[in-house]
């Protein structure tokens, strides 16, 4: 296994949305990375955690969080434990009064459960191996006329945030009828 951080969330060419989870003991830029693509919700809910952002009322992750603490129990770790298909596969577990447990979980899921209450992040050594890719940085010669990456993701994230609290603000439940 190894241990992995959110290293961002990206969208690619055709505008999904990419979790990207990098190998804490590499420097960005350098190494591997896996990419593993997401539901918009799922992206917005993990960077909403990793911003540390509040939101009005509680997202299904953060549900999930407060169901965990209300039954004693405590995210002990989450894996990304295999790829079949192209899809990937995912296990919480958690340390209850009765034992351990694992549960299964979409990777997304469970990132965004992890970011939330602080537990490890792990990949399966195949599955790093079949699916991670070089992670790459690319330079600009001239730095005044481009944004830095950080200034870049966190005006990506605050867009994000504000758009997600105008949903809430403005959704009405027979919208989903």
């Amino acid at each position: 296994m190894v241990k992995v951080r959110v290293a961002g969330v990206a969208l690619d060419a055709a505008g999904q949305h990419v979790i990207l989870l990098k190998p804490v003991d590499e420097l960005a830029g350098s190494g591997s990375v896996l990419p593993i693509w997401i539901g918009e919700q799922e992206a917005t809910s993990i960077l909403i955690a990793i911003e540390g952002a509040q939101v009005p009322r509680p997202l299904a992750h953060d549900l999930m969080r407060n169901l965990v603490e209300a039954v004693d129990a405590e995210v002990q770790r989450v894996e990304v434990t295999r790829l079949d298909g192209g899809t990937f596969y995912a296990e919480v577990t958690l340390s209850t009064p009765r034992g351990d447990r694992v549960v299964d979980a979409r990777p997304s899921d469970a990132v965004a459960l992890a970011s939330r209450v602080g537990a490890p992040i792990w990949v399966d050594d195949a599955v790093m191996a079949e699916a991670s890719v070089l992670d790459t940085v690319i330079e600009h010669s001239d730095e005044d006329d481009v944004p830095e990456a950080e200034e870049v993701a966190a005006v990506d994230v605050a867009e994000s945030i504000d758009e997600f609290k105008r949903f809430i603000d403005d959704v009405d439940p027979e919208d989903f009828r």
